[in-house]
């Protein structure tokens, strides 16, 4: 490759890593690869073009419920940022609000704009959980996920059961056990949905 970076197309870069993992990018099955490959990963990256505060859209109203809002069992996909592998599971959010409650399909909104961008599993959710206590500002989050993560069991220790489990929590979900304690009692994760 005498040519810049630069000059080169995502298609031509995909037609060349296929060449370099040792098959010919212009084969049948293979032609129209490079161009699958482009709107894939564009697709699985648009979090980066998704502004946040465009995702809840003024769905926020005003309430006096002050109890625990608990969503859970979000369908989770993210793309691991070292491998380019998969890694999926469910996403359980709460909230204690404080005045203010949010639509609940934007708790899910929330989760794609970040698991749509190259990323760990402990980043992912401590980004849902800011970004739900900076939006919504109620006096507590919780966010749980659990994951299945291929970079784990296709290659590697080849691990098939393996699930990885991360936590944040801010406001009364981290200063009373209380409150966290129904939240994770709530969470009540059936594991049979995930993956068996």
């Amino acid at each position: 490759m005498s040519r810049q970076l630069e000059e080169f197309s995502f298609e031509e870069l995909v037609a060349e890593i296929i060449t370099r993992l040792g098959d010919d990018p212009e084969r049948e099955g293979l032609t129209r690869t490079p161009e699958r490959v482009k709107k894939s990963l564009q697709f699985l990256t648009n979090g980066y073009r998704t502004d946040i505060e465009n995702v809840i859209n003024g769905a926020l109203f005003e309430e006096t419920h002050k109890n625990m809002v608990l969503v859970k069992q979000i369908e989770v996909y993210s793309l691991c940022e070292h491998h380019l592998l998969p890694f999926f599971g469910k996403v359980h959010i709460g909230y204690v609000p404080n005045g203010k409650i949010v639509g609940l399909s934007k708790m899910a909104r929330v989760v794609e704009v970040f698991a749509r961008r190259l990323q760990v599993q402990e980043r992912l959710t401590e980004q849902i959980a800011q970004a739900v206590w900076d939006l919504i500002e109620p006096v507590g989050v919780g966010v749980v996920i659990e994951a299945q993560h291929l970079c784990m069991m296709m290659r590697g220790v080849q691990k098939q059961n393996s699930k990885t489990v991360t936590s944040a929590m801010r406001g009364t979900y981290l200063d009373d056990s209380m409150t966290r304690t129904e939240f994770l009692r709530l969470c009540g994760t059936d594991y049979s949905s995930v993956s068996s």
